[in-house]
């Protein structure tokens, strides 16, 4: 912000004034001297009208009594411009040679020199005298622009004292954007400029407020970095987690071969262990199989097998497959369907997939002796698919996250020892390659329900 918003805006106020100040020296004077002269030949011209439309009064004397009347010069020329009379010393017989009716144009009057009659400007008012509709010569009245000078400077003085007071308020324009924007802005750029830098901490933004943009700018920024911040924590604890599920088998399979190479465990016990190392393996090639599953889905979508799958004969399948984990805790399943003939338009093998993790991530967390609830009905075309548990529930604080590659919240990572924490991200990357939509409802110590829907045919 140094030497530029608030400097720029500084020297264009000063350039304003600067500008104000040469419009009324330049434009301003002119057009008030315009009016005042305008003015004046309108008064004068009304003033001598009346002798020009009587020609018979018109005399010398009559000159002098008018001349007084309007201080101006008085000439009265015939129609070949010679002076017939005048109010001031002039021979009688002198000519107006250049005097031209034409020069006036369509306006009553003149400034000028009057043809270098005069050394300074006049103000020249010629008016026609006519007798029996014909243009016998001219009453040609002189005025000094000189004697405009006071009235002139009379208002002048008002119109800088205007002015002046005018950019006096003015002043509360550059109090405003100061205060208004330029303090306001100048803390928004302190704190881009500290979130550049990487401290999402930053407290310049806390007690940023106001219901215009820039207020509402200040508010996003400061979430915004709050956000960054709880992302970065997010990294942080996504890396750990990375870390620990990569580490946990490889540290097993380490120990187990190292084991056996150096007669630790015996051959006839071997066959065990090889099977423990086998089953580790196969873990970790899952695992890494899913996260090249899920990047394939961010850089193009996966392409989907899509048929007519009834969705009853889908899930009763997977339900049967579960009996075994289910009968260790003693959970039993309430499986309610608005009509066994709910035909989807699906990819059957990803559904599947997406309906074996979540109820198996409901068994995990439902504690020994309670119900999952499996509800299928339909609306407005969908098919809604709900998989419901009375287990430890999920933290408010980290719903939003759970969708997050090797999220675990603390609460599920002491039961969930054999998860990767990726089932619920492959599961929302499937039913969002489906065009459809995948939400949870979860309260802490109470349960959690998974709610997805489907195409119907």
């Amino acid at each position: 912000m140094k030497k530029t918003l608030y400097y720029k805006f500084i020297l264009g106020y000063i350039l304003f004034a600067l500008a104000g100040i040469l419009f009324i020296e330049t434009i301003g004077s002119r057009l008030v001297m315009s009016t005042l002269a305008k003015n004046k030949a309108n008064d004068i011209y009304e003033q001598a009208y009346h002798l020009a439309s009587s020609p018979a009064y018109i005399s010398t004397e009559n000159l002098h009594m008018l001349s007084l009347l309007v201080n101006s010069d008085i000439l009265y020329i015939d129609s070949e411009n010679n002076v017939i009379s005048s109010s001031f010393n002039i021979t009688d017989s002198k000519k107006i040679k250049k005097f031209d009716i034409t020069d006036f144009g369509n306006k009553i009057y003149k400034t000028g020199t009057f043809y270098d009659l005069y050394s300074k400007e006049v103000i020249t008012v010629p008016i026609p005298v006519i007798d029996n509709y014909k243009t016998i010569g001219y009453i040609i009245l002189n005025y000094p622009c000189s004697d405009l000078t006071d009235t002139y400077n009379n208002i002048m003085i008002k119109v800088y004292i205007i002015a002046g007071i005018l950019f006096l308020f003015s002043i509360t324009i550059l109090l405003i954007f100061t205060f208004v924007v330029y303090l306001p802005v100048r803390k928004l750029s302190s704190a881009a400029s500290e979130y550049a830098k990487g401290n999402f901490t930053y407290k310049g933004l806390e007690k940023f407020t106001g219901d215009d943009e820039i207020g509402r700018l200040g508010i996003s920024l400061n979430f915004m970095a709050s956000e960054l911040n709880t992302l970065e924590e997010d990294q942080k604890k996504f890396i750990a987690n990375i870390s620990h599920d990569f580490r946990s088998p490889l540290t097993s399979i380490k120990g187990y071969i190292e084991a056996m190479a150096d007669g630790t465990i015996p051959p006839e016990l071997q066959g065990k262990y090889l099977d423990i190392v086998l089953f580790e393996t196969e873990r970790l090639t899952k695992l890494t199989s899913n996260l090249l599953t899920l990047n394939t889905w961010d850089t193009k979508g996966s392409r989907l097998d899509l048929s007519e799958v009834n969705i009853y004969q889908l899930i009763k399948p997977i339900l049967l497959s579960f009996e075994g984990k289910c009968a260790k805790k003693k959970i039993n399943f309430d499986f309610t369907i608005g009509s066994k003939d709910y035909v989807v338009i699906i990819d059957k093998e990803k559904i599947q997939q997406v309906i074996y993790n979540l109820i198996d991530n409901a068994i995990k967390f439902s504690n020994n002796n309670s119900t999952i609830y499996i509800d299928i009905s339909d609306k407005n075309g969908k098919i809604f698919v709900s998989i419901k548990d009375t287990g430890i529930g999920i933290p408010k604080a980290s719903l939003s996250k759970i969708w997050d590659r090797f999220y675990k919240t603390d609460l599920s990572r002491g039961k969930d020892k054999t998860g990767s924490g990726l089932g619920l991200s492959i599961a929302r990357e499937i039913i969002k390659n489906h065009g459809e939509n995948i939400n949870v409802i979860s309260t802490e110590g109470v349960g959690t329900e998974f709610i997805f829907t489907l195409k119907q045919a």
